[in-house]
């Protein structure tokens, strides 16, 4: 069982790996270049991610008068990028996968200099402790392995065999539904404990803040005119935070225990409202969705 245990963290890099796999095998090169002819989309994500939310995570931390510590860890989260998961939800529930998968990209590699500058504001604002977070560039490229090279042999792979490539789909769908459950219920184990006494401090602020990114990532799109897909697409990318990077910014970068316990609730509390949301969703698109998919669905 402790074997089992020590090699759970690889096991599920590894499973994730295998659903980016999966995501590339519905991908084409021309469903990225389609980002071209959607300029609108990628810039309304990133101002979202980048400056919406955090903007709302402070008003939500300084209006519930959260304590300062798991202000600054609510503030790490809200400028995270967004994570892998993003992806393996719009995948399930009917959004642009190419275009998660690209500002995933695009949002990982800004977070190399705006997780530092949001994180050393909330510092600076709520403990004035003075210290710094530096440039967490080892786990960007970690992050950026993990959803682009397994995307990238996917896509090679339905180039080169594309029956192949159909066949898997439904397959790889269920095993992500599968490995959602895992993850979820993984979540709930290892932080089991660090839940049930901060979540009365904290708990509040994290699942307003998860559905103010849910709800706004997908109704702000669809108000200035955007499609279901790229709406959904967005609302997954920024509701969606890397959680895992939180974590490991507040425990490794700033060693502080209690300042990752906003992230730990929100790794139990994303998958049970992204879930909801993927539902509400995805019935609001059952006519589109009952047309035949393919890549140009995407």
């Amino acid at each position: 069982m402790s074997n089992f245990i020590t090699m759970l963290p690889t096991l599920l890099i590894g499973a994730l790996a295998l659903i980016m796999f999966g995501l590339g095998l519905s991908l084409t090169p021309g469903d990225f270049r389609r980002l071209l002819g959607h300029p609108k989309a990628v810039v309304l994500a990133l101002v979202l991610q980048a400056a919406v939310l955090p903007a709302i995570c402070y008003g939500l931390v300084a209006g519930l008068d959260v304590p300062p510590v798991l202000a600054i860890g609510l503030m790490l989260l809200a400028a995270s990028p967004g994570g892998v998961s993003a992806n393996l939800f719009s995948h399930l529930f009917g959004g642009n996968v190419a275009m998660n998968i690209s500002l995933t990209a695009i949002n990982t590699l800004l977070s190399i200099v705006s997780l530092p500058l949001i994180a050393n504001f909330a510092i600076d604002t709520f403990a004035q402790s003075g210290q710094v977070v530096p440039m967490q560039t080892a786990k960007v490229i970690e992050v950026i392995g993990i959803v682009m090279v397994p995307v990238a042999i996917g896509m090679l792979v339905r180039s080169r065999a594309p029956a192949f490539a159909a066949r898997m789909d439904k397959p790889m769908k269920r095993f992500s539904m599968a490995v959602l459950a895992a993850l979820a219920l993984i979540a709930i184990a290892k932080e089991w404990n660090a839940l049930t006494t901060s979540f009365a401090s904290i708990g509040m602020a994290v699942i307003a803040f998860n559905v103010i990114s849910l709800g706004l990532g997908y109704y702000v799109p669809r108000a200035l005119g955007l499609d279901k897909p790229n709406a959904t697409a967005i609302g997954f990318e920024i509701g969606i935070h890397n959680s895992t990077l939180a974590i490991y910014v507040a425990l490794s970068v700033l060693g502080d225990f209690q300042m990752m316990l906003p992230a730990a609730i929100y790794s139990v509390s994303m998958y049970v409202l992204a879930t909801a949301f993927g539902f509400f969703v995805l019935g609001r698109q059952r006519a589109p969705l009952a047309a035949p998919a393919g890549p140009a669905a995407l």
